[in-house]
């Protein structure tokens, strides 16, 4: 299982942006950074990432780069999710060393993070992106054969229908089935789990019923013969400029192996955002022929790509990215104080509670699986 990686790019000091003002933003980022050094201190144990760059970086870069980056990251609204629980290291900077600036270049003391060859591969080589080969489904399927090849069961379409305890112990119900089991550990999404737990759950479930997720359009597109404008790994887009458009990934700039043959240039545009949401709540029927038309619109006006693509690939994610809104940090407070006063052999993983990126999905594995083991991570 090989991976592919994208080294960032060694780029020369550029003043263009700092000293002097560069679109979308009409004044110097010079400011924004003197704003943050001179900006007092927040007391509140949570803000929501909107009103946190607002204070700390300005107007402007609130309005522009931080609504796009929640768009990009979370296909969220800056003004309703957390700045502690979405972006921690921004959260923890200030309370820090009263500045993000300071705080991000003088470190947060916090504790050291996972090592490994692979992991330290990818510092030296300076990795902003990275894939697998064969496509990341190539990581389930390896583990899939991983833990067959060792003797583990794994049941795939046997979807769980709820969950009781009796005598200390799980029942799973999988419909015309069910097994028993010590230990849980859920992967679910948290309002999915919320629904299969048992009645003594309840307060649980209430907490766990109140972490909602978005859905995401991913559209994929292939142009024969063409060249994009810029280069670069994709841009985002504030809901200010399209509320449909999330942004665009430029793959064939980050892996042009996979390009084919003959070799035609790549893009995959995301939609979501508050268009999504809004056919979703007047209940619109969704079609491939619809989320095409927007990607191709916005393909043709962000970058150019005027011409029909010769391939494309529509997939609808429903309800596929946690949003982790303000005084998210007091649900999962909330959600392990339960799980330890009643001792419930149960053990959350997953995007629902602390980082959505398959990364962070990964790492929330290991520590369920060392917490249920009773064991201790190295770092």
């Amino acid at each position: 299982m090989g991976v592919s990686a994208l080294p960032a790019p060694h780029r020369r000091a550029s003043r263009r942006g700092l000293l002097r003002p560069s679109p979308p933003f009409s004044k110097p980022l010079l400011w924004a950074g003197l704003r943050d050094l001179t900006a007092p201190q927040s007391r509140d144990p949570d803000e929501t990432v909107h009103s946190f760059a607002e204070r700390r970086l300005g107007p402007e870069v609130a309005a522009l780069a931080a609504d796009s980056l929640c768009r990009g990251v979370f296909a969220g609204s800056s003004q309703e999710l957390s700045v502690r629980s979405c972006f921690p290291s921004l959260f923890q900077a200030e309370q820090a060393h009263r500045s993000v600036l300071l705080g991000l270049l003088l470190g947060t003391g916090q504790s050291s993070q996972p090592d490994s060859a692979l992991i330290r591969q990818a510092r030296a080589e300076r990795w902003s992106q990275w894939s697998l080969r064969g496509g990341l489904e190539m990581l389930p399927q390896a583990l899939t054969t991983h833990l067959t090849e060792r003797g583990v069961t794994v049941l795939r379409g046997h979807p769980a229908c709820g969950l009781s305890l009796q005598a200390g112990r799980w029942k799973v119900s999988l419909g015309d089935s069910c097994l028993e089991a010590d230990h849980v550990i859920s992967a679910l999404p948290a309002s999915v789990l919320s629904k299969l737990l048992p009645a003594e759950a309840a307060p649980l479930a209430r907490v766990l019923g109140t972490i909602r997720a978005v859905s995401v359009a991913v559209v994929n597109l292939q142009y024969q013969g063409a060249q994009l404008p810029v280069q670069g790994f994709g841009h985002l887009v504030p809901s200010s400029e399209d509320p449909g458009v999330l942004g665009i990934v430029y793959d064939s700039v980050a892996f042009p192996e996979q390009d084919g043959s003959p070799p035609g240039l790549r893009v995959t545009v995301m939609l979501g955002g508050s268009w999504l949401q809004a056919l979703e709540a007047r209940g619109c029927a969704f079609s491939q022929e619809l989320f095409q038309q927007q990607a191709q619109e916005a393909a043709a006006t962000q970058l150019g790509l005027k011409e029909p693509p010769s391939h494309c690939l529509v997939h609808l994610h429903r309800h596929c990215i946690p949003q982790y809104t303000l005084g998210h940090w007091r649900k999962l407070e909330s959600a392990a104080h339960f799980l330890a006063i009643h001792r419930l052999p149960l053990t959350l993983a997953g995007a629902s509670y602390d980082g959505v990126a398959v990364n962070d999905c990964i790492e929330s594995g290991r520590q369920a699986a060392a917490r249920a083991l009773g064991l201790e991570l190295d770092p």
